[in-house]
């Protein structure tokens, strides 16, 4: 593999020069923005998994940013591999909190998350508008499956979940819109995916966080 092959993948560059997608690189500072925020709400309540994922949103934020400057294969791979860590690391903890899973099943439930991804990918590849972001559509489908499986058990755990679903399919929506407004809005609509996602993902720690303390009979 040629790591150093660059990728021009959204309407915003024009070039392989490093500012190519000014706006799409300083976008990202959405994610270290909403870490930052994240970080003062869980220090000191003793959520290490909370604290984990604060840590990955801010890396997902340099990683992206480093996509989109470098626009190449193995600044892709720093872009996507944290994105990746952060569902998998919120399964875990949605399986251990959320279901009350022992750690073990909790862990298997998250590595399912490969297979489950990789049935339904292809899937919505084959649908018109979806096939631009079909890596991440089951994600949105999974919190909404989790949020209907908590309506009753944890019910204001279960809204946060369907507001981060919403949140996403916006953020989605704009992501596989990039492509298609190029000629008549040449910048492009991939910024609002770092923006969106920048809310999503702080919301889905502020939801977390919510549940295990309330677990604990904490205030909020």
């Amino acid at each position: 593999m040629d790591w150093t092959r660059t990728i021009d993948a959204y309407c915003e560059r024009t070039d392989a020069s490093y500012w190519s997608e000014p706006v799409n690189a300083v976008t990202n500072a959405a994610f270290l923005i909403a870490a930052f925020v994240m970080w003062r709400r869980v220090r000191g309540q003793g959520l290490p998994l909370a604290t984990a994922m604060v840590a990955i949103l801010a890396i997902i934020g340099v990683g992206s940013y480093l996509f989109h400057t470098h626009a190449t294969v193995w600044a892709s791979t720093a872009d996507v591999v944290p994105i990746a860590l952060f569902i998998l690391l919120y399964v875990f903890a949605s399986n251990l909190h959320f279901w009350q899973m022992p750690v073990w099943l909790a862990v298997i439930g998250a590595i399912a998350f490969v297979p489950y991804a990789i049935v339904l990918t292809p899937v919505f590849q084959r649908l018109p508008f979806f096939e631009i972001s079909a890596v991440y559509w089951p994600v949105p489908l999974l919190i909404a499956a989790v949020a209907a499986g908590l309506a009753r058990r944890a019910p204001a755990t279960a809204r946060g979940l369907w507001i981060g679903a919403a949140i996403l399919v916006v953020s989605l929506t704009f992501r596989s819109l990039d492509g298609a407004v190029c000629e008549t809005f040449p910048l492009g609509t991939h910024f609002m995916w770092h923006i969106l996602n920048g809310v999503m993902l702080g919301w889905m720690i502020e939801v977390y966080r919510r549940h295990r303390l309330a677990e604990q009979g904490c205030g909020r």
